[in-house]
Formats: C-alpha cells, structure tokens, sequence
C-alpha cells in the first residue's frame, strides 16, 4: 500500500473513532486491504464503471446517508428510523426500498415489523471513507 492510502486509512479509522459510527461487527483489517485488489490494474470496462456509478448515487440524497448513519450502529426497525429522523414511516420506507434494491441495506421480517441493517461492511467502510475525506477537507 502507498503513503496516501496508508494514511487514507488512517484518516478513516481516526474519523471513526471519534463519530464511533464504525459497526461493531465490521472487520478493521478490511481498511488494511483497500487497496489489494485484483482489478487495481486491469481496465474496468464501461459496464463497470456504469454499475459504480449507479452505486454511488444511492449516496446522493441526505435523507438516504441520514438511514445509512444510523444503520451503523446495528439493525434497527423501519418504525425506529423514522422516529430518529423525524420523518413519515412512508418516507422512510421508500428510502429503505431505494437502498435495499441498491444492495445497501438488508430487511428482517418479525410479525410485521420489518427490521433493517447494512448490507455488509463494504456499506459502512465507504461511508466512514467519505466521511474522512469531507472532515480532512474541514481540516478536522
């Protein structure tokens, strides 16, 4: 790994220590091998990068990173998130929708409360990674 994504990490492991929005389930190491992967030098072909681009626009709308935020502390349900956000449960639920088609987050079903988390860890490492980024920015 280079000196800009070593500190890349760092700055991101550092961000969430101080927001502490990191999941307690989610694998640190997995910051170590940002940069590992096998495709780092192979052309992505325009589907691809279409596919990442479409990802990224799940991340567009304040509304959807507010869910996403919470979700890093552990599941919770449809009901709770609006609470939190001070949202309709209508709204909240199509945001939900948005992200659960994106792959973003995952529903459980208990009677008929719905429950959400995060898809996986890859979800809270982008989060925690921009978030670095927007605060390095700040100068924070």
């Amino acid at each position: 790994m280079d000196k800009l994504s070593i500190k890349a990490v760092e700055d991101v492991m550092e961000i969430t220590k101080r927001v502490g929005t990191l999941p307690k389930q989610m694998n640190v190491s997995i910051y170590e091998n940002m940069n590992d992967c096998s495709y780092n030098n192979k052309p992505l072909s325009l589907d691809t990068l279409f596919e990442l681009s479409e990802f990224f626009k799940f991340f567009g709308d304040t509304t959807r990173i507010r869910i996403i935020e919470i979700l890093l502390s552990g599941e919770i349900s449809v009901n709770e998130i609006a609470e939190k956000l001070q949202l309709g449960q209508s709204a909240v639920s199509h945001q939900l929708r948005l992200l659960r088609t994106a792959g973003l987050v995952k529903p459980r079903r208990v009677g008929r409360t719905v429950f959400y988390a995060l898809d996986d860890e890859h979800i809270g490492l982008i989060f925690n990674t921009g978030l670095a980024h927007i605060m390095h920015k700040k100068g924070v």
